[in-house]
């Protein structure tokens, strides 16, 4: 994704910094300064199948406004040394107990001060609030684009999307991952990911194979303040999947927004294509943050 010129004049360029897991999978985590002092940082976790490099326009448009921004890079694509196969397999468990706790504990060595508020797309929004159910004490806040749980039931054609999540992990245990390149679904995909995934979507509950924690208990008890952002166009996002994912964090102080072309500067109101255009989610967000900290939000 190409950042426009004006930003890269006027801010100091992403860091690519490395990471290392617990059981030594590495990847790259971009950090985006803003050009002065860092008190806001935003953690950020992408959609399925999509890099990091493809949110340095958000991370810039957010400097733009003040706030850092670290990017964090899925196990299986980009800069990570892991890719999936029937010999390489991972889980929800690999990604929370192992790899965001590497990305964040590299942010955090060189942003020390800045309060962090986790989000992001999609999977990642899905993930990120997971993560802060399970730190709490790390997080200030949680932002939540283009996203919601996967239940089946909370869709448009809801009897499609169980059978997809019925057949998904079985194509994943068949080939050994789930060839999401060729089938046009996210990338190509660990299968313990996928049935992680699709055990939530065919539940409506999040639980992590593997780990002994009641993430759903997490959810239920964290209390931080929440910006949700909904594309209007999103079928992929539609409002009941996002209000059952809300629904989860009862204790949370929500704000919800649903951005529509006009908010979008023209640019059509669905999953994927605000990230051509990022600076309107950048002033939500950066408002967000910025109405947080002037009430004292720790």
């Amino acid at each position: 994704m190409v950042v426009p010129t004006s930003m890269e004049s006027t801010l100091p360029p992403p860091e690519a910094l490395p990471a290392t897991s617990a059981d030594g999978a590495t990847a790259e985590v971009f950090l985006q300064r803003p050009a002065g002092e860092v008190r806001e940082l935003v953690y950020w976790l992408p959609a399925l199948g999509v890099s990091a490099r493809q949110y340095l326009a958000l991370a810039h448009a957010l400097a733009q406004h003040g706030v850092a921004v670290a990017i964090h890079e899925w196990r299986g694509i980009g800069s990570s040394n892991r890719r999936a196969s029937r010999r390489d397999n991972w889980g929800y468990r690999e990604v929370l107990q192992y790899d965001l706790p590497a990305g964040v504990s590299a942010v955090r060595a060189r942003v020390p001060q800045a309060r962090y508020w986790f989000g992001g797309h999609s999977l990642g929004a899905q993930m990120a609030s997971m993560y802060a159910a399970l730190h709490p004490h790390e997080v200030s806040g949680l932002l939540v684009v283009a996203s919601g749980s996967p239940f089946w039931r909370r869709f448009r054609y809801a009897r499609l999307i169980w059978l997809a999540y019925v057949i998904a992990p079985w194509l994943a245990r068949v080939v050994g991952y789930l060839p999401g390149r060729r089938i046009g679904f996210g990338g190509n995909e660990a299968r313990g990911l996928i049935a992680d995934w699709a055990r939530s979507g065919r539940s409506g509950r999040y639980a992590a194979a593997g780990m002994p924690d009641d993430v759903e208990q997490c959810l239920r008890a964290l209390q931080v303040p929440l910006l949700a952002l909904r594309m209007q166009d999103d079928w992929l996002g539609p409002q009941a999947s996002l209000e059952w994912l809300l629904g989860k964090m009862p204790l949370n102080t929500i704000r919800l927004d649903v951005m529509t072309e006009a908010d979008l500067d023209g640019c059509r109101a669905d999953h994927f294509t605000w990230m051509k255009h990022p600076e309107p989610v950048a002033r939500r967000i950066a408002a967000m943050l910025g109405a947080s900290s002037a009430v004292g939000v720790p």
